[in-house]
C-alpha cells in the first residue's frame, strides 16, 4: 500500500491547485466516504494518493492537463505492480483514477470506490476551498478573477472570440453543476452547504465588481 510519505514526493512539481495539500484533502474525504458507504478502503486510499500523481506542473495546460488522469493511471500501475498488488486490484485502482475527471465522461465511475474518489475530488472544488482553488487556477492560467460572461457562454458554455475564461466563467461552467454530478448520498449531503457557500461567494463577487453592493 502506498504511504502518505511516499506520495508526497510524487507531487513536488505539481501546480498549487493540484498539489499535495489537495491530494491530502481528497484522501481524507475519500477515506471518510468509504467508511460510511462501505467501500474497499485499500482501493480508495491508493486511488486517492495516486489520482493526480502525473498532473500538470506549473505552466502546463491544455492536453497535458486534459490527459492527466490517464497519465496518473499508468504511473499508478507502475507503483502498484512494484508493490506486488494483484492485477485485479490494480485495475480497480486504475479505473478509479481514469474515471475521476469531471470533463471526461468517456469512462464513468462504475464501482463504489470510483464513485467515492470522484465525489471526494469534486467536493474539493466546492465551498471556501473551491473558491480559493478556482481563483488560484485562473491566475495561474493568466485569466482574470472575474469577467462578465457573454450571452453565448451563458447559453452554450462556449467562449466568444477573445473572451477570457475567468474564475466566474469556471463557476458557471463547472462548479455550479458539481453537486448534481455526485454519486453517493453522503457526498450529496456534504455538498449542499459547500454549494450554497460557493454560490453566495460568486453572487457577492459579481455584485461588488458591477458596483451593485
Amino acid at each position: 500500500m502506498p504511504t502518505i510519505d511516499e506520495a508526497r514526493a510524487w507531487y513536488q512539481a505539481a501546480d498549487p491547485v493540484h498539489d499535495f495539500d489537495h491530494v491530502l484533502r481528497v484522501y481524507r474525504t475519500a477515506e471518510r466516504l468509504a467508511q460510511i458507504e462501505g467501500a474497499d478502503l485499500e482501493i480508495v486510499r491508493a486511488a486517492a494518493l495516486l489520482h493526480d500523481a502525473q498532473g500538470s506542473a506549473p505552466g502546463e495546460e491544455g492536453e497535458d492537463r486534459a490527459s492527466h488522469h490517464h497519465q496518473s493511471a499508468e504511473f499508478a500501475r507502475e507503483v502498484l505492480e512494484s508493490d506486488g498488488w494483484p492485477t485485479e486490484r490494480i485495475e480497480a485502482v486504475l479505473h478509479c483514477i481514469r474515471a475521476h475527471r469531471f470533463r471526461d465522461t468517456s469512462e464513468p465511475p462504475r464501482t463504489l470506490e470510483a464513485k467515492i474518489l470522484f465525489d471526494a475530488d469534486k467536493l474539493d472544488v466546492l465551498g471556501a476551498i473551491g473558491a480559493a482553488r478556482t481563483i488560484a487556477y485562473a491566475v495561474l492560467d493568466g485569466q482574470p478573477v472575474y469577467a462578465e460572461p457573454s450571452e453565448r457562454f451563458r447559453a452554450t458554455g462556449n467562449l466568444e472570440p477573445g473572451e477570457p475564461h475567468s474564475s466566474y466563467h469556471e463557476y458557471l461552467f463547472k462548479l455550479s453543476k458539481v453537486k448534481e454530478r455526485l454519486f453517493t448520498s453522503t457526498a450529496r449531503q456534504w455538498a449542499e452547504a459547500r454549494h450554497q457557500y460557493l454560490a453566495g461567494f460568486y453572487q457577492q463577487l459579481a455584485a461588488e465588481i458591477r458596483g451593485e453592493r
